[in-house]
């Protein structure tokens, strides 16, 4: 029974730790982009539920499409046309104009505090579930 408090309070502080590693690194990469910002019109060509595929042309005449997509996508329809901010040393590196790792603290926090609301009733409850189990101590034996 100990187990499962330990895989509770183990799931829920991975998944903590995850958000928080997805926060930083939202904000790294939007520092990168910052640190060397070049900017762009970008045609959308593809919007998947993981991913929004972009094309765009960088001022050497070099069309991009990173691989991974475009970072803050929300709202984007296939062929659209968009400002980009991407990283001139990176160019796979691109984000919608204008748009930060601010964006990533809602259903950041969103997910953790559900998570956390969903472990700790669970926890309570076997633990309670153990204290009665357990003989109790003032009790006399038979």
């Amino acid at each position: 029974m100990r187990i499962g408090v330990w895989t509770a309070l183990g799931v829920a502080s991975v998944i903590t730790l995850l958000g928080v590693v997805l926060v930083l690194g939202a904000l790294r990469n939007d520092q990168l982009i910052a640190d060397n910002r070049g900017m762009a019109t970008a045609q959308v060509e593809q919007v998947m539920f993981n991913r929004t595929l972009i094309r765009y042309e960088t001022p050497d005449g070099v069309m991009h499409s990173p691989e991974n997509g475009v970072l803050y996508p929300d709202g984007l329809v296939a062929g659209q046309l968009v400002r980009i901010e991407y990283d001139t040393t990176d160019p796979e590196l691109a984000k919608i104009a204008g748009r930060t790792w601010l964006l990533t603290l809602l259903p950041v926090s969103t997910t953790v505090l559900a998570t956390w609301l969903i472990a700790a009733p669970l926890v309570w409850w076997q633990r309670s579930r153990l204290r009665a189990l357990r003989p109790r101590q003032d009790e006399p034996g038979p």
